[in-house]
């Protein structure tokens, strides 16, 4: 995950709004399960240029996170038009192709 902190996070409420497919992804730079799955999420976004992805730094106190119930790095969130479609957690490289299939599939919306 690379993330950059200068810029300030999204609230629940901005995220809420933004239209279309969102992919929120909770994590940490230093999470070696978020380091493993970037590559391949990375490769799979790629096929699904439509889908926003949206990286989150997590941590304790954090509350955008605790919002979403994250508890485990790396966390995604699968969002369209402010509804949550689908929640991974730690998932593995197929299970986030996955789902992005079916997330972004035409009939998914």
């Amino acid at each position: 995950m690379d993330t950059d902190t200068s810029q300030p996070q999204p609230t629940r409420e901005e995220l809420d709004r933004i239209p279309g497919p969102i992919l929120v992804e909770f994590g940490t730079g230093w999470c070696s399960y978020c380091q493993a799955l970037a590559p391949h999420l990375a490769s799979a976004l790629r096929k699904y240029p439509d889908v926003r992805l949206i990286e989150i730094e997590d941590g304790k106190g954090k509350p955008l996170g605790r919002s979403f119930r994250v508890k485990l790095w790396p966390t995604l969130v699968f969002m369209r038009d402010g509804t949550i479609v689908a929640h991974l957690v730690r998932p593995t490289p197929k299970e986030v192709e996955i789902t992005l299939a079916a997330f972004a599939s035409p009939n998914n919306g």
